[in-house]
C-alpha cells in the first residue's frame, strides 16, 4: 500500500482571517468555501497541497490553541527556495518569528506564528 498526503485540515477561530492569511500572506488559492458537516469551512490550494479549514461545530468545544503542546499536530512545514528572503518578506508583513533563520544539518529553517498561534516552519534544503 502506498500512502501520500492528500490534505491538511485545520480548525480555526476565524475562517475569513485564516483564508486571508493563507492566500494573501502565503499565496494559497481559494478552491471553494464549503461545509464540513455543520461547520463553515473552505479549501485552499497551497502550491499543490490542499488545506481544508473549518470553524468549530456547534456541538464542539475547542480547548486551547496551538500555543499549547499536545499530542497530534505540532507545526506546518513549508518548503521555500530561500529561507532568509522569506523571513525578510514575512517580517515586513508584520509576522512574528520565534528566532531568526538557523542551520540544522542539511536544512536552514525559521519558525513563525500564524493565526490561532499555529506554528509554521519555513525550510530550505541546503545544496
Amino acid at each position: 500500500m502506498k500512502y501520500r498526503v492528500h490534505h491538511v485540515h485545520l480548525v480555526c477561530s476565524n475562517l475569513d482571517q485564516m483564508i486571508d492569511f493563507l492566500s494573501e500572506t502565503l499565496g494559497a488559492k481559494l478552491v471553494a468555501r464549503r461545509k464540513f458537516g455543520t461547520a463553515d469551512g473552505a479549501s485552499l490550494d497551497l502550491s499543490g497541497t490542499l488545506i481544508n479549514l473549518r470553524v468549530a461545530r456547534e456541538e464542539e468545544t475547542v480547548r486551547g490553541d496551538s500555543s499549547q503542546v499536545r499530542y497530534g499536530y505540532d507545526h506546518l512545514g513549508l518548503e521555500v527556495d530561500d529561507v532568509d528572503a522569506a523571513y525578510e518578506e514575512l517580517k515586513a508583513k508584520g509576522l512574528s518569528f520565534m528566532a531568526p533563520p538557523k542551520d540544522f544539518e542539511q536544512w536552514r529553517v525559521a519558525f513563525f506564528k500564524g493565526p490561532d498561534n499555529i506554528t509554521i516552519e519555513l525550510i530550505e534544503t541546503k545544496g
